[in-house]
């Protein structure tokens, strides 16, 4: 059971608050995980009274929650403690009108979530201050992503901690509250099994990829002077990559955990000037049939540039000079309108020595991510009847079967609750964000110097050839 708290969400009629964060906090106030003295309080521009709100979330909490976990009575319940506050963040003096209508916090922890544009994460946090209500028993929740740039990311954190100590500020990145995720850290470090194979003596090469059949919708604005780099591969694939390249921390708690995250950013081997040709490959989707539907190209979505050189397929292959990983290329890749919908960490390990079977091939361990969370261990095996001919066979541990008794939370739902219960093992550092953007920033300038124009691809497609001649090179090919 949580401790009471005000949860206050900072653009509550955006489609992050209705679709991820209401619901989150529904499931669990269902499932008896909220303190009776948690209560929510939904802020943005719209001028709403709370009945319409209500109303609004109850829609969205309806289509977004499973139809059998959604009880219209555990809603009514719910819904006491949820509020509405219009309120203009760009306005100094609305926040002292939300301070009256707050009341004294009273010893209260005071969490305020900010499910708004990064341009105003400096308002908010300055007007909070001026207000009275960045107290010491407040805390600050951060969406990605955190700037544009290095540059920009060290000016809102630093904006950012003159006004909230670091140990209050909470940056958020979904993925790293993902089931799977957590038992990639399960599978390394409570496992003597892998342990000792998991370095450059017996991987061979590793990949990362995070696959979207949707477009852009109605991220157009934000999108198109975003792109997949800065959208997807500088926060969520390099989250990913940390946990499969960080050593065992000392213990599993905030400091610890994240310390072994920065020291894996601060060996990634820089990519700067022309080598953005040799280990990058930008792409862009042009119309396609995705599920028997025409799709349009990139630059005709809604709110995107005719012209626009924005990449929505990015692929990188990247490396990790340190002793455990030196010489293992990291396969990054992420894009739009691709064939299918999946999240995957393929980790591919040498061949045996000496061949000694003709048909034999390498063994694998692919972790999904999504649609579904498993675990299988591609391993070789005699098919029944005369000779040895081999044949691949997975050891498979899915998650949904395997713990069928038990709901499988959303990632939010996790994250949600370490904020209110002070547990920051899971979100990202001052240091790790900035860490990300050192490595990102000098491939965005090459970009810019070097290789202007994204590769076209066709919406439901595997993404530019040029992203299969990144493997081919060395004579590894994209998991499928």
């Amino acid at each position: 059971m949580s401790t009471s708290c005000d949860m206050l969400v900072f653009g509550g009629t955006g489609d992050l608050a209705l679709h991820k964060l209401i619901p989150a906090l529904y499931h669990l106030h269902r499932d008896k995980r909220l303190n009776d003295g948690v209560r929510i309080l939904a802020l943005a521009r719209q001028e709403l009274d709370r009945d319409a709100y209500l109303a609004l979330a109850e829609r969205h909490c309806r289509a977004q929650v499973a139809q059998a976990d959604f009880q219209p009575e555990t809603w009514l319940d719910f819904a006491q403690r949820l509020d509405y506050f219009t309120l203009d963040a760009t306005q100094r003096g609305e926040f002292v009108r939300l301070a009256h209508h707050l009341g004294q916090q009273d010893g209260r922890i005071r969490v305020y979530y900010l499910a708004t544009a990064p341009r105003l994460f400096r308002d908010i946090a300055s007007h909070l201050e001026s207000a009275g209500l960045a107290g010491q028993a407040s805390r600050i929740v951060l969406e990605k992503p955190i700037g544009h740039s290095l540059d920009s990311a060290l000016e809102i954190n630093e904006a950012i901690g003159e006004v909230f100590a670091e140990s209050r500020i909470y940056r958020i990145d979904h993925y790293l509250g993902k089931e799977t995720v957590q038992n990639l850290m399960a599978l390394r470090f409570a496992n003597a099994l892998f342990e000792p194979i998991w370095r450059a003596g017996h991987i061979e090469h590793v990949q990362i990829s995070v696959s979207e059949t949707l477009g852009v919708e109605n991220r157009g604005g934000y999108y198109d002077h975003a792109g997949a780099m800065r959208d997807m591969l500088q926060n969520h694939l390099l989250q990913l990559l940390c946990l499969v390249a960080m050593e065992a921390p000392v213990r599993f708690d905030a400091k610890s955990v994240r310390g072994e995250k920065v020291k894996v950013l601060e060996a990634l081997k820089p990519i700067t000037g022309m080598d953005v040709m040799d280990k990058t490959v930008r792409g862009q989707y042009t119309a396609g049939r995705i599920g028997g539907h025409d799709v349009p190209a990139y630059y005709f979505e809604k709110n995107v540039d005719n012209d626009s050189d924005t990449e929505t397929f990015v692929a990188v292959q990247a490396g990790v000079d340190n002793w455990r990983w030196a010489g293992v290329p990291f396969y990054l890749r992420t894009g739009k309108r691709l064939a299918k919908k999946s999240s995957e960490i393929v980790v591919t390990f040498k061949p045996v020595p000496h061949m000694l079977f003709q048909n034999g091939q390498v063994n694998r361990l692919v972790i999904r991510l999504q649609p579904e969370e498993s675990i299988s261990l591609q391993l070789m095996a005699k098919a029944p009847g005369k000779g040895m001919q081999l044949e691949p066979v997975e050891l498979d541990l899915n998650l949904a079967q395997a713990f069928r008794q038990t709901r499988r939370w959303e990632a939010y739902e996790r994250l949600l609750l370490d904020v209110i219960e002070g547990d920051s093992t899971l979100f990202m550092r001052r240091d790790e964000v900035e860490a990300a953007w050192r490595w990102v920033d000098p491939i965005l300038k090459g970009w810019q110097e070097h290789y202007r124009k994204p590769r076209p691809y066709p919406a439901g497609s595997d993404g530019p050839e040029q992203a299969h001649q990144l493997l081919e090179r060395k004579g590894f090919r994209w998991w499928q």
